[in-house]
C-alpha cells in the first residue's frame, strides 16, 4: 500500500494547522468550531426567535467550508488512514479505566462504553452526555468559544484571554478526569 494511506506523523498535521492558521489571519479571519453551530443555527432560523442569531451569516459561510472540509479530512483519515497500532495507551491509565469499568479502546478513538449504541440503552450515560454537551455548549458561548477556537487560533493570534481560556479548560479537565468522573461511575 502507499505510504500516502498510513497514519502520518502528528508533526505533519501540526504543521497543516499552522498553514492554515496563517492563512486565516492573512485574510483576517478567526477560526473556532462553536462559531459554526451560531451560522448553522441562523441558517435554520434562529434569528427569528433570539438576537444573538440575528447577523450577516453569509459573511461567515467560508468557516463552514473549513468546518466541512476539517470533517471530510477525518473521515478520510480514519477510514484511508488508521493504523491502531501506532497509539498505545499507558498501562496505569487503562489499569484506571478498568477500574470504573471501561474497557480498552483497542484501537477506536472513544471507548465504546461511552460512545457505542450501548449508551442509548442507558438513561444514566445518555444524561450524563446531554448534560456534559448542554455544560459544553454553555462553556463555549461563556468563554468567547471552544477549545479549538482559543487554543489555536486564539494563541495563534497571541490572545491573552484565549490563554486563560486554555487554561481554564485543561484545569476543568483534570478535575474531572480525576476527581468527578470516577465518582459517576
Amino acid at each position: 500500500m502507499d505510504s500516502l494511506f498510513y497514519t502520518w506523523h502528528w508533526s505533519i498535521s501540526g504543521f497543516l494547522i499552522a498553514v492554515v492558521m496563517l492563512v486565516l489571519n492573512y485574510y483576517g479571519k478567526v477560526f473556532g468550531v462553536s462559531s459554526n453551530l451560531r451560522t448553522l443555527c441562523t441558517v435554520m432560523g434562529a434569528n427569528k426567535h433570539s438576537d444573538f442569531f440575528k447577523f450577516d451569516w453569509k459573511a461567515q459561510r467560508w468557516n463552514l467550508v473549513v468546518l466541512f472540509g476539517a470533517m471530510l479530512g477525518g473521515w478520510f483519515a480514519v477510514h484511508f488512514m488508521s493504523d491502531p497500532s501506532n497509539g498505545s495507551i499507558n498501562p496505569s491509565t487503562l489499569a484506571q479505566l478498568q477500574q470504573l469499568g471501561i474497557d480498552a479502546p483497542n484501537g477506536n478513538l472513544e471507548p465504546k462504553f461511552l460512545f457505542g449504541n450501548a449508551v442509548f440503552h442507558s438513561p444514566k450515560k445518555m444524561s450524563l452526555l446531554v448534560f456534559g454537551g448542554l455544560l459544553i455548549g454553555f462553556g463555549s458561548r461563556y468563554a468567547g468559544g471552544c477549545t479549538s477556537g482559543h487554543a489555536i487560533a486564539g494563541i495563534s493570534n497571541l490572545q491573552r484571554q484565549s490563554l486563560k481560556a486554555v487554561i481554564g479548560f485543561f484545569v476543568g479537565g483534570l478535575i474531572m478526569a480525576h476527581f468527578i468522573f470516577p465518582l459517576l461511575f
